[in-house]
């Protein structure tokens, strides 16, 4: 069996072609009526000629090779690489919460105002805090919010 690892080109042989599109119906203008000629390139562009299955065993043989939270375990990071459980996202995705916007009238966002609000207290409670917030997306955002928090209450 061929193995995938050479690059995108390597795979290429002059004719091959993965999709052919359909024929244009739309009335052509020149590109240089476009776009100025300057900005245009005259070079001969060099596309790897591949058939659609080795594109498909290509690109998914590389991301085989991806590393993320669905393919093992990776302890560090705050945002992009933490885990989030498919339940968490299947709730963030509900109806109620996935269109929410933050200059919505309040009359229209009270049950997401109580999980929030339900979220805090229970949060203060089982980490012994006074306050909590919810603010900080994630990332450099949340270590921005802890800075601050700390230089508030050391002034």
């Amino acid at each position: 069996m061929r193995k995938y690892n050479e690059l995108i080109f390597e795979l290429s042989k002059p004719g091959r072609i993965a999709h052919r599109l359909p024929e244009n119906d739309v009335q052509e203008t020149a590109i240089e009526e476009l776009i100025p000629s300057e900005y245009l390139n005259d070079d001969e562009l060099d596309l790897p000629e591949v058939s659609e299955i080795d594109i498909i065993r290509h690109y998914t043989n590389l991301s085989n090779k991806n590393f993320g939270v669905d393919t093992g375990f990776y302890p560090l990071g705050s945002c992009t690489m933490k885990y989030n459980p498919k339940i968490n996202e299947d709730m963030a995705a509900l109806n109620g919460f996935v269109n929410l916007h933050p200059l919505q009238p309040e009359e229209t966002v009270q049950g997401a105002l109580r999980l929030m609000y339900e979220l805090d207290e229970a949060l203060c409670a089982v980490s012994g805090m006074d306050k909590m917030t919810l603010q900080p997306a994630a990332g450099a955002h949340g270590e921005l919010t802890g800075l601050t928090l700390i230089k508030a209450y050391h002034e």
